[in-house]
């Protein structure tokens, strides 16, 4: 708990997840504690059984900083789920610890989610180390959407069309707007609203955690806003790397069209949701 803070005053909730990332959990703690927040916050640091050391580097470095090890990997939407239910602040920020935050990220978030309270989920403008945009606000998929980006399928005109549709390639990345849904590296959410809506549906384990929230957000009355005032680097791991290229990539695409079967499934009986 930083900042003298006793839990009826906590304001944020900072939610790591990890799992074998406790070089970069360390970076990604180091560049919060240097963040200007003028408000009490607690960090929460939760590590999805990967026997890496963790535990000895959070004793060593932050033994003020409240670490959750799981029994077993819960996958994205379980593991941050342990989080966020010891959360104590009346905002929640979860944020992959391939975030880095710059001096004013995260007040500047919290300042405009407390203002707009019709904001169910505020994500910020996400950039490579390089600075250069990365995608992470969507229109909603088409039904094989989800084919395309994992598959050769990809490269035909018309699906590639299709994912730069999805991408919204065709706005600016420079104004503050809402927007079907944001991926899940790094946003904040009202605890009220998590109390409301419920969590991550843990029926994902990887990939649709972060659409399905956000559908659940625009059903529920809250708007997903993607937030270009404030940005964050994100140190996206390049996981299909060197000779495990083919296996890697394999299992991430069974992983992603599964996530995106159980999506279907789940929402199958409901009207086509807007567009925003």
């Amino acid at each position: 708990i930083c900042g003298g803070a006793t839990r009826d005053s906590m304001e944020i909730s900072i939610v790591i997840l990890s799992y074998k990332m406790k070089r970069l959990v360390k970076n990604c703690i180091r560049a919060i504690q240097e963040s200007n927040i003028d408000v009490p916050y607690e960090i929460i640091v939760v590590d999805n059984a990967s026997d890496d050391g963790i535990e000895e580097m959070m004793r060593e470095r932050f033994p003020d900083i409240r670490l959750i090890v799981s029994d077993s990997n819960l996958g994205m939407g379980g593991g941050n789920n342990l989080g966020i239910r010891e959360a104590q602040g009346k905002y929640v920020l979860v944020m992959n610890p391939d975030i880095f935050v710059f001096e004013n990220s995260i007040q500047k978030m919290y300042n405009y989610i407390k203002k707009h309270t019709e904001i169910g989920l505020l994500s910020p403008r996400l950039l490579n180390p390089d600075r250069t945009l990365q995608f992470t606000c969507y229109r909603w998929h088409e039904p094989l959407t989800p084919l395309y980006r994992r598959t050769f399928l990809g490269k035909l005109p018309w699906a590639r069309r299709q994912i730069d549709h999805f991408l919204m390639k065709d706005f600016d990345h420079q104004q503050t707007r809402e927007v079907d849904w944001c991926q899940g590296s790094c946003f904040m959410v009202p605890k009220a609203v998590f109390d409301e809506i419920g969590l991550f549906d843990e029926d994902f384990f990887m990939y649709f955690e972060d659409t399905d929230l956000c559908r659940r957000m625009w059903q529920a009355g809250y708007k997903v806003v993607y937030f270009t005032e404030t940005e964050v680097i994100h140190m996206h791991m390049r996981m299909s790397r060197g000779g495990l290229l083919k296996i890697l990539t394999n299992k991430l695409t069974r992983a992603h069209i599964r996530s995106w079967i159980k999506y279907i499934l789940k929402h199958r009986a409901e009207p086509r949701p807007p567009r925003h």
